[in-house]
């Protein structure tokens, strides 16, 4: 009995494991089998090996954990082309012709632990191509055509232990900056590799560089603001521990202040003086006390001071309209304690004349020429010692230094094979002194002060250029070159050449001057047009290694 019974139990147990076989082949009436080689691949065991294959296959039998691909004819391997073979360990891809990797192409490989993608024609990796290989230990990328990687394209990846880069043309730029620091702080080995450029890194070995090596740091002007009136000058001043900037405006007739609002974060009106066909609106300011200079076509000129006590501005002298017949641009500066200006005049008639403060008033002091059709002055100090530079569409520009026993300028020099320029502005980098000299039709030059005189570093060509403006942002120089028949160029001063090199363009119609303000830790930049809407420009810093 007990034998039978025996028997029974077994052929019972024999019966509950056909069934449940039977539960598990069918299901929905339908057979399901385990999963083929697919066509173009050769499976052993555990491995499977595609050649010439169009696409990613989507299933392989489930004993595979190390997978091949060879002369494969897709172009890219895109997003979750392996979700369906979860339990690869290994991955290799070799002589593709695939030259993308897009992002998440693994995901759903949480086992796999060597990456192999040698050889191909890789241009482009997502930075997200490798998201989610937390368990990945050795990742090859040799021998493609790779001149950069992504920022933070290792990150996760913190099982790493090799990374393979050899064989590619990587760009050490400040897009690879990431790279530096990361091999710096990860506990992943690197063979050493090479730099194909740019031609300050070509040839280093990027394991040797550090992240201090690369200058990543670049600034643009960012349009922040549209004022909708022309101007034909700007200027920016500090008063009351205020900023403020002053437009003239010729068409309308009016000196338009504007205040920066602290709240709303825009420039707003402030106040107005009225006047006549308004070519420079001077601010000065003298013992606390805020004049403007308000240089006139027709009508003649006038000086306003500002009363604090009725907020406004009154005019208290005229400038004398048989010296000042046709103002052009109005320069103020201060010699040994003293204050001074002094109006370039454009006229046949009228004289270049130099103004002082005498404690009431401002009277004329010194006139420079007469007949010479001034067109800009330009106050500067050469060797610690005051000079004006005169520009004037009938004769070269005109260096005068002042005179300290006589208290006046003396003519000095004049600056050779320099013929129709029309205004000429000066800056400084590491204590040498420059000067940009613009002209109209022609070139336009930079020129540096040698010790003796002013010798040429570079030229520009101008076509309608009425300024060519230097400004100074921190340690960042710029030259901003206007025109009324194309778009206004921004030259950066790049310390090593010892020369400007193009930075940017801005649409500005018929711009006339730029002036710089700084306000709640941030620089703007004013430029008038005398065509069009006047223009605010933001400074901003960009970090191109981000």
């Amino acid at each position: 009995f007990c034998s039978v019974r025996g028997r029974g139990w077994r052929g019972l147990t024999l019966l509950v494991w056909v069934a449940a076989v039977s539960l598990v082949l069918v299901a929905d009436g339908r057979r399901v089998r385990q999963p083929r080689c697919p066509a173009g691949c050769t499976c052993t065991k555990d491995n499977a090996l595609c050649e010439n294959v169009r696409s990613v296959p989507h299933t392989f039998p489930s004993d595979v954990v190390s997978l091949s691909f060879v002369k494969s004819g897709f172009n890219e391997i895109t997003g979750g082309s392996f979700v369906h073979t979860p339990a690869l360990q290994l991955l290799l891809f070799t002589a593709n012709s695939f030259d993308l990797i897009d992002e998440d192409a693994f995901l759903g490989l949480t086992h796999l632990e060597y990456l192999f993608i040698e050889n191909n024609k890789i241009a482009s990796i997502s930075p997200y191509a490798f998201r989610g290989l937390k368990t990945l230990i050795h990742l090859s990328l040799a021998y493609n055509n790779l001149e950069t990687l992504p920022k933070d394209v290792f990150k996760g990846m913190d099982a790493l232990t090799k990374v393979d880069l050899r064989g590619n043309n990587l760009i050490c730029d400040c897009k690879l900056k990431w790279l530096v620091e990361w091999m710096h702080h990860t506990n992943a080995t690197l063979d050493q590799i090479y730099c194909s450029g740019p031609p300050l890194q070509q040839g280093k070995k990027i394991n040797d560089l550090l992240p201090h090596s690369f200058d990543c740091m670049t600034a643009e002007f960012a349009s922040y603001q549209s004022l909708k009136f022309e101007s034909i000058s700007v200027e920016a001043f500090t008063f009351g521990k205020e900023q403020y900037v002053v437009f003239a405006q010729p068409f309308a007739g009016t000196c338009s202040f504007l205040e920066w609002d602290h709240v709303e974060m825009t420039f707003r009106m402030y106040d107005t003086i009225e006047s006549t066909s308004t070519v420079v609106c001077k601010p000065m300011v003298i013992d606390n006390h805020l004049f403007v200079i308000v240089a006139q076509l027709f009508g003649g000129s006038h000086i306003y001071k500002r009363d604090t006590s009725a907020n406004k501005f009154i005019k208290i002298q005229d400038i004398d309209i048989l010296k000042i017949r046709k103002p052009n641009d109005i320069e103020t500066f201060m010699i040994d304690g003293e204050s001074f200006f002094v109006i370039a005049d454009s006229s046949k008639a009228g004289s270049t004349t130099v103004y002082k403060w005498n404690g009431n008033g401002f009277y004329s002091h010194q006139s420079l020429h007469p007949w010479y059709r001034d067109t800009d002055v330009e106050y500067l100090e050469i060797s610690n010692k005051p000079h004006l530079i005169l520009s004037s569409s009938s004769q070269r520009p005109v260096v005068y230094q002042w005179n300290r026993s006589q208290k006046q300028f003396d003519r000095r020099t004049d600056i050779p094979e320099m013929e129709d320029v029309f205004s000429v502005k000066h800056f400084r980098v590491k204590g040498d002194l420059f000067i940009c000299l613009t002209r109209f039709i022609g070139d336009s030059k930079v020129m540096r002060w040698d010790g003796a005189m002013f010798k040429e570093v570079q030229t520009f060509p101008s076509r309608g250029s009425m300024v060519f403006q230097p400004v100074s942002i921190g340690n960042w120089q710029y030259a901003i070159m206007g025109s009324d028949y194309s778009l206004t160029q921004v030259y950066q001063w790049d310390t090593k050449r010892g020369q400007f090199v193009p930075s940017q363009e801005l649409n500005i119609q018929a711009p006339r001057s730029f002036s710089l303000v700084a306000i709640d830790d941030r620089v703007f930049l004013l430029a008038s047009s005398f065509k069009g809407k006047t223009q605010i420009y933001e400074h901003l810093m960009i970090d191109l290694s981000n």
